[in-house]
């Protein structure tokens, strides 16, 4: 009986690490979707913010460095969670769909391979190192 090698290539030329993070990208996404829809959030409001984090990548005017610090603290959910979660707590509802839209775009970039950056360039990210 012949054992598969978990770091293989599965079909599309992924490895079983990058697929399984894919996988959770759409599942964030899914599940951001459904909670925006939940909340009522504007539609309009989703379509205006939903490209918002990617602004993060202006920091690579400053250096690599600064960019991939910038662009992976909002690729992150260390902010967008907390915003939820203050949005909740503080009453303050009006952070709540914002930090939804920040969600999805997080899982969206997951979905589609494009992860956190290293500062040795823009195109070096940890996506294409799985």
């Amino acid at each position: 009986m012949t054992t598969r090698d978990p770091d293989a290539a599965w079909p599309g030329g992924l490895s079983q690490v990058n697929l399984i993070l894919r996988l959770e990208g759409a599942l964030v996404l899914a599940l951001a979707l459904i909670a925006y829809a939940h909340i009522d959030g504007s539609w309009w409001l989703f379509l205006a913010l939903i490209l918002a984090p990617d602004l993060a990548l202006l920091g690579y005017l400053r250096s690599p460095r600064a960019g991939a610090w910038a662009y992976n603290l909002a690729h992150t959910y260390l902010v967008p969670v907390p915003l939820a979660a203050a949005g909740l707590h503080l009453d303050m509802p009006y952070l709540v769909p914002v930090a939804v839209i920040w969600i999805a775009h997080i899982g969206v970039d997951r979905l589609f391979g494009f992860g956190l950056k290293y500062p040795a360039s823009q195109k070096d990210q940890h996506f294409a190192r799985l």
